[in-house]
């Protein structure tokens, strides 16, 4: 997601923005350009993130940002942030929102629903084939869902990554006595880790807490 639709979901959790000029919205975070703050309010519409009411001078967030519902079996709508390899870092990490999964809250703790940020994205590639999350394989077209809150990682952990602004699906690992990180696959094919020094362009951008595998049809 854009910087500037970031931002403004920010705001808009404590101010109604529908009550200010696009200068003023625009002052809040600190972006000169009212066309670019009306572009990016308007790209947050079209993605269900925000209403905007013009007859009743209305802005509001809604409740489908990042939020889930409570657990008992219900429907979980899951926003869907493109594509993530499962090989060498090579698909950029696009963050604009090109749907969202509906699955049940049965298939997550009760701790990764309540007061979490979850999102899914698919995997494109065989690298992490023979990893496993609740019993189940990370394979080529699975959605993997991802909690971005849990960034307190520990060495065995199925991590989202971004390396220089393209994601991947690792087995993660700190190597004290080197002291660097190394994202290792687990895969039928033969696939070389990735070294990381701790100056690099490089983010834990959440965990991989479940799978939900593409649809066999014999």
């Amino acid at each position: 997601m854009h910087k500037i639709q970031e931002e403004l979901l920010r705001v808009a959790q404590t101010k109604n923005l529908g009550q200010h000029t696009l200068r003023e919205i625009g002052s809040f975070i600190n972006e000169k350009s009212p066309q670019k703050v009306k572009h990016h309010l308007l790209q947050l519409q079209k993605k269900g993130l925000i209403k905007i009411d013009k007859v009743r001078g209305l802005i509001k967030k809604t409740k489908q940002e990042w939020e889930t519902m409570s657990g008992n079996g219900k429907l979980l709508t899951i926003p869907i942030l493109g594509a993530v390899n499962a090989g060498p870092a090579q698909i950029f990490a696009e963050t604009n929102i090109e749907g969202f999964l509906k699955i049940s809250s049965s298939l997550l703790m009760p701790a990764r629903i309540r007061e979490r940020r979850l999102f899914a994205l698919k995997v494109v590639g065989p690298s992490m084939n023979r990893a496993k999350i609740d019993g189940k394989r990370i394979e080529d077209g699975d959605y993997v869902i991802v909690d971005v809150d849990d960034k307190n990682v520990k060495n065995g952990d199925i991590v989202l990554s971004i390396i220089d602004g393209m994601a991947n699906i690792k087995k993660f690992h700190f190597d004290k006595e080197n002291n660097y990180v190394v994202l290792m696959s687990e895969s039928t094919k033969e696939f070389p880790p990735i070294y990381i020094h701790e100056n690099d362009n490089f983010m834990i951008n959440g965990k991989v807490v479940q799978v939900i595998k593409k649809p066999r049809f014999k």
